[in-house]
């Protein structure tokens, strides 16, 4: 898409199914973005099947400041948060939930802060109104795991409004679950990362999109981000040392079978000794995790250098020709 001139906030509001939730949004982002000169709002509807999309058009047609982007599918948050990355004119980018459980009202609260010499910050839902038991408490054991595991020490990664420096969040590539997780790639490259308690409030209309399932996503999302944080760009050190550690087991269970025997009166008959046999698989895994090892080094190489491609399929975009 080609950009044309660049405004002082973008926010970008991803829309599944919100259609009771999304009109009395915008009212209050208008009134929270009131002095606030050269804003728009981007609403992603990410293959709605309600009314959303007819609501969100007929904003667009009264506001030359909203724009509407229409996948052809349900692509996920991820996705909708990445178009509306790549679509943002702003210096500044917040992205919000459209279910009326964040505030607009710490909109410029965040602008502030951001003021002070942040590249991000990080929302914290500090008095969060959720259920405890499927919502809270998995939220809580995951932060901490996140904070522990990556450094980036956090209360809450997964709440989406956040504050964003545009250079900063569109140098990100984003991947399955990976948004909860881009103030940990901004920090890994040397952004400034603050956090910030926000407002949250409890949810009046519609359902919850999120369950249980999404934990075992994140965690699989936290494995690749940390493989991503120390060896992306030298697989060859986890899987040459796997390697060399499987050799080094079919060093000492080969040295056994020689010692039963060439020096061991009791030794067993080769053909029947089950350290031969480990013996010689762990000397085939190791020749594995070797050949894995250069042939990760080679797909990183072409991961690095492939041409761009994202991770939505666009349907329509409705906006203002006038920008």
């Amino acid at each position: 898409m080609e950009q044309s001139q660049e405004l002082e906030l973008s926010i970008v509001v991803p829309v599944y199914n919100e259609q009771d939730c999304v009109e009395k949004l915008y009212g209050e982002i208008v009134d929270a973005t009131a002095g606030i000169d050269g804003c728009e709002v981007i609403f992603i509807d990410d293959g709605s099947t309600d009314n959303s999309l007819s609501i969100l058009k007929e904003l667009q047609g009264r506001d030359s400041r909203v724009r509407v982007i229409r996948f052809r599918g349900n692509f996920g948050q991820t996705a909708a948060l990445s178009a509306g990355f790549d679509h943002a004119r702003g210096k500044i980018i917040i992205p919000m939930d459209a279910d009326l459980q964040n505030d607009p009202a710490d909109i410029p609260r965040l602008l502030e802060k951001i003021d002070e010499g942040y590249d991000i910050v990080s929302g914290w839902r500090k008095k969060r109104h959720d259920t405890f038991l499927t919502r809270r408490l998995p939220s809580m054991i995951a932060n901490k795991v996140i904070s522990k595991i990556t450094g980036v020490r956090l209360h809450d990664f997964g709440c989406t409004l956040k504050a964003y420096r545009s250079e900063s969040v569109k140098a990100i590539k984003l991947y399955g679950e990976m948004h909860r997780f881009i103030p940990v790639l901004a920090n890994w490259s040397g952004e400034k990362v603050a956090e910030m308690e926000v407002n949250h409030r409890a949810r009046t209309t519609g359902k919850t999109k999120y369950g249980l399932n999404r934990t075992f996503k994140v965690v699989l999302d936290l494995i690749t981000i940390k493989f991503l944080m120390s060896f992306s760009t030298k697989p060859i050190y986890v899987f040459g040392g796997l390697g060399a550690l499987s050799g080094l087991g079919a060093f000492f269970t080969g040295f056994v079978v020689l010692y039963q025997k060439f020096i061991s009166a009791g030794h067993l008959a080769m053909n029947r000794n089950p350290l031969l046999t480990l013996t010689a698989v762990l000397i085939t895994t190791a020749i594995q995790f070797l050949l894995m090892g250069l042939l990760a080094e080679i797909l990183v190489r072409t991961y690095h250098e492939s041409q761009d491609r994202k991770i939505y399929m666009i349907e329509k975009i409705y906006e203002s020709k006038e920008l």
